[in-house]
């Protein structure tokens, strides 16, 4: 099975400890932990929810992969934007790539933390919020959805990247979502 995951630094692998948008070794990221799956990773370092999807349809288009995988909102949930202003800009993204004729699984990020990037309660119950909203959208839009803030990911000091063990954690999660719902195809 070929996936094309699209997200932000999470998804790109970016390490924390790096001052220079360093990325963790492609054993330690989630999308080098998808044993058996073809991944096409194309997350970017600070990418928020594109409001020009061309590049994307594009992409998608060109590489003929099984599911494209999108997890974005946490950025713009850094810029200012609300839980549901984010999941209002997803939408319109999510229906230019289904227009595609692809499969789709939006997943919700995991939930912010307190750290350094990460210093009001409002900024942690916004990305709380965002994960129902992403489950109310998927469901209108009628595609797969994978929930993350039910997979116990461990997030570095700034509140809001992977751990090493988060990656770890977020490829188990997302494995077995994969294994349930495309019967590990």
């Amino acid at each position: 099975m070929k996936l094309l995951c699209i997200g932000d630094s999470n998804t790109f692998g970016y390490d924390p400890r790096s001052y220079f948008g360093s990325r963790y070794p492609e054993t330690v990221r989630w999308t080098g932990r998808l044993d058996g799956y073809e991944v096409l990773n194309c997350g970017m370092n600070g990418l928020t929810i594109p409001t020009d999807s061309k590049a994307w349809i594009g992409l998608i288009e060109n590489r003929n992969s099984d599911l494209v995988m999108v997890m974005l909102g946490s950025n713009d949930l850094l810029e200012g934007r609300s839980a549901e202003e984010t999941a209002g800009r997803m939408e319109p993204f999510l229906k230019d790539i289904l227009k595609t004729g692809v499969t789709v699984l939006l997943i919700a990020p995991p939930v912010m933390e307190m750290g350094a990037w990460v210093q009001n309660e409002s900024l942690i119950q916004e990305s709380f919020d965002l994960g129902r909203l992403y489950g109310d959208l998927a469901s209108r839009l009628g595609i797969d959805y994978a929930d993350a803030r039910e997979w116990d990911i461990e997030l570095s000091y700034d509140g809001g990247h992977f751990t090493e063990a988060g990656h770890e954690a977020f490829a188990l999660g997302l494995k077995k979502h994969l294994e349930e719902t495309y019967h590990g195809a």
